[in-house]
């Protein structure tokens, strides 16, 4: 199963829908950060160089948003921004 058929399905079910979407902006945020590190064609390793940091640190980073367990500080991520050759916009948003 594809992963779009796989993910519809599982949000069929109210319970799983109701967790993803209290994880929509980090996982909206991730996306932006792979799209970055891909364009800017930079592995893991590349960007902890430029940030002064391990890769290990970058995968924890990255994963971190995925599972919502762990909400990296602002500075961290105007850090990882930079290293991209992007700058970090943050904005609030009316619910709709």
């Amino acid at each position: 199963m594809a992963h779009k058929e796989l993910k519809a399905k599982a949000l069929q079910n109210p319970k799983v829908a109701e967790e993803y979407e209290k994880l929509e902006e980090e996982f909206s945020l991730l996306k932006q950060m792979l799209a970055a590190r891909h364009q800017a064609g930079l592995t893991q390793a590349d960007i902890a160089q430029k940030m002064g940091t391990k890769a290990t640190a970058l995968t924890r980073l990255e994963s971190s948003l995925s599972n919502g367990k762990h909400s990296p500080s602002l500075s961290t991520l105007r850090k990882y921004a930079k290293a991209v050759g992007y700058r970090l916009e943050v904005k609030l948003i009316p619910k709709q």
